[in-house]
């Protein structure tokens, strides 16, 4: 069994309230998370966890229940103390709240993503027969995953000659036409936070999110993100990461104006295959 982990915690303050994984992208009127499910079950993933937070925890379920087309569902909760903090504790700790849940070697994957299928083949390809420390990341081209207009920040991979990531090098405030002045290449490869690993892992990543949490507990905004810690990981030789790239488009949503852009694309290149 291989099993896909949706980080879908967070609620973005751009969309007042809303739940932008429910914006509806697909050719059949489906929304994000649905045509990302559709994506993945058509990939070969048989399981799926929710890493919900306390705001997408009851729509999440009002919505899925416990399956999608058959596709058994668990739901991990992520909190923290709203006494001691103003945001969760970050990526890495939305991962290991589905601890309990995982029992087979997994990818983990951002809620408001499209990926495609070819991407999420690629990676449960990979994971299928991944040893204790091995995990693989997808790499997208850079060019590809910039908006048109406005800054975003991507992770860079650097990678050995076996292509193996050595680090992931968060850039920050990236624009199209400042590539050159960054010393960015468009076929570079970045990360769009999709992994897959064997279920060993988690208490690797355990140990760095308790490590993180002791030494920032004044802090009440920093956050442990999974690129880093895995970066980290690498850098002590506790794991290694093969870095495949893919064709697959990547799509995403952070504004509410992405909804139209992503409807139009897909109908465009015929992006949905849906059985």
């Amino acid at each position: 069994m291989s099993t896909i982990i949706y980080l879908v915690a967070g609620l973005s303050s751009r969309f007042g309230g809303k739940i932008k994984q429910f914006a509806i992208v697909g050719p059949k009127n489906e929304t994000l998370i649905e045509l990302s499910m559709h994506h993945a079950i058509n990939a070969g993933f048989n399981k799926i966890i929710f890493v919900v937070g306390s705001k997408t925890q009851i729509p999440f379920k009002e919505k899925f229940g416990n399956s999608f087309e058959n596709i058994p569902i668990d739901y991990a909760l992520q909190e923290f103390d709203i006494k001691d903090r103003d945001r969760p504790w970050g990526t890495t700790d939305a991962l290991v709240c589905a601890k309990k849940f995982i029992k087979d070697n997994f990818v983990v994957c951002n809620g408001d993503d499209l990926y495609g299928e070819i991407a999420f083949k690629q990676a449960i390809d990979f994971i299928k027969d991944c040893s204790f420390n091995e995990g693989v990341a997808i790499g997208y081209e850079l060019g590809k995953v910039i908006p048109d207009t406005g800054k975003t920040n991507r992770g860079l991979f650097e990678i050995n000659s076996n292509n193996f990531v050595t680090n992931i090098n968060e850039i920050f405030d990236i624009e199209k036409n400042d590539l050159s002045e960054k010393n960015l290449n468009t076929q570079s490869l970045v990360s769009m936070n999709l992994f897959g690993f064997n279920k060993k892992v988690i208490s690797l990543l355990e140990e760095k999110l308790l490590n993180f949490k002791k030494n920032n507990f004044t802090d009440r905004k920093k956050e442990c993100l999974l690129p880093v810690e895995i970066s980290n990981l690498i850098k002590e030789n506790k794991i290694r990461v093969k870095l495949i790239p893919t064709t697959a488009q990547w799509f995403g949503v952070t504004n509410p104006e992405d909804e139209e852009i992503i409807r139009d694309s897909i109908k465009k290149i015929n992006f949905s295959k849906i059985s």
